[in-house]
């Protein structure tokens, strides 16, 4: 019997593979899209060789890692009779990472995140009935709590049907929330809700650069349209896929919904820009707060150009809401169940930026070794 993982190709399904083959030893069924075998192993090997060396990833597939090579959002996954009756007979438990993070598109929001959450929950129903559900946990979001200011949001008062969304993205996954609750009401759940996921403590490299982009643009400015006594929630990638796979792993949890956040800990925007100014050995910005409307509409005209100026503005446009509401989401269930808490973000910050800024925001992929046999050989 084996987990049922989403997303594992993507950033934080990554860390949660990489993490539940090193750390705990599980066997894991896995989605990929891609044309044939071939493929859908170089993607597997792509997205796990920032964690994994070839030959231990290269055991992994061969002894711990079915590959099951579908798509989310088709029926049953585009999958043949056989390999979807397999897929039910061999999934104990599943982890949904998967999702779309297109914060500007409703269409491929609703696609994504809507009905690929419910063929997997097709899934997870079909198993359940055959030989039991172990547990599910879904991968969400604290942007399922909608529009806030100035507040410590826990995790009951989180979902609040009357308050409005922020985005697409924020919608679409408050309303997966509801379909598991509702749709899974006898099967173990777990949800998990993430904040600003942004970097790895352990290492300076990433494969996922879009945040990343919008944080090094506003490193590189000497004035800041924002508050500094506010607080930006961030949370290292590696405290989060721990959090995910450990928890998971638990044969009882203590609660069913956890913020993977950095809580009230987190850290305001003065105490980060000193720490990654004195590591550059630069002067700290200044903060000027009233400029930040002229900054946004500033930001939203040039998101419209094409190019790397357009792109640029257009991500930082997607996060600015993030950065202005100045709320963080209570992490003291995460923290206390597991025993630690997550790593100030002004601690890696600076070799994050350094290795972007290096590397011209790209990760050197290794290509699959031609000597090693195999189907993807």
């Amino acid at each position: 019997m084996a987990i049922f993982l989403t997303g594992s190709t993507g950033y934080i399904g990554a860390h949660v593979t990489a993490n539940l083959m090193n750390e705990h030893g599980a066997g894991l069924n896995v989605l990929v899209r891609a044309r044939d075998a071939q493929e859908a192993e170089a993607r597997l090997w792509q997205a796990l060789q920032l964690h994994m060396d070839f030959p231990r990833f290269y055991e992994c597939l061969q002894t711990r890692l079915r590959v099951f090579r579908g798509d989310l959002t088709e029926s049953q996954f585009g999958l043949g009779r056989d390999d979807y009756d397999r897929l039910i007979h061999t999934t104990d438990s599943i982890i949904h990472c998967a999702a779309s993070l297109n914060r500007k598109s409703e269409k491929s929001c609703m696609n994504v995140n809507l009905r690929g959450t419910l063929e997997v929950l097709q899934l997870a129903r079909h198993s359940h009935h055959y030989h039991g559900l172990r547990r599910f946990s879904q991968v969400s979001t604290v942007a399922v709590a909608g529009k806030r200011q100035n507040e410590v949001v826990t995790e009951d008062r989180s979902i609040d049907w009357e308050r409005s969304d922020y985005d697409p993205y924020a919608r679409t996954k408050k309303f997966c929330e509801h379909m598991i609750r509702q749709l899974l009401p006898d099967v173990p759940l777990t949800i998990f809700r993430p904040s600003i996921v942004l970097g790895d403590s352990r290492r300076a490299e990433t494969t996922q650069f879009d945040m990343v982009k919008a944080f090094v643009f506003l490193a590189g400015l000497q004035v800041l349209p924002f508050r500094p006594q506010d607080k930006i929630d961030i949370v290292n990638v590696d405290f989060v896929a721990d959090a995910i796979a450990t928890l998971h792993q638990r044969e009882k949890t203590q609660f069913d919904t956890y913020h993977l956040s950095s809580g009230v800990a987190s850290q305001t925007f003065r105490e980060l820009t000193a720490a990654l100014a004195a590591a550059r050995q630069k002067r700290a910005p200044v903060f000027l707060p009233f400029l930040s409307k002229p900054f946004a509409s500033t930001v939203n005209t040039l998101s419209n150009r094409k190019g790397g100026i357009g792109y640029g503005a257009s991500l930082m446009r997607v996060f600015m809401p993030y950065l202005q509401w100045n709320t963080v989401f209570d992490n003291t269930r995460a923290t206390t169940e597991l025993g630690r808490t997550p790593v100030p973000f002004s601690q890696y910050s600076y070799p994050l930026l350094k290795f972007s800024q290096e590397t011209n925001f790209t990760y050197s992929y290794q290509d699959w070794p031609n000597q090693v046999g195999g189907s993807a050989a």
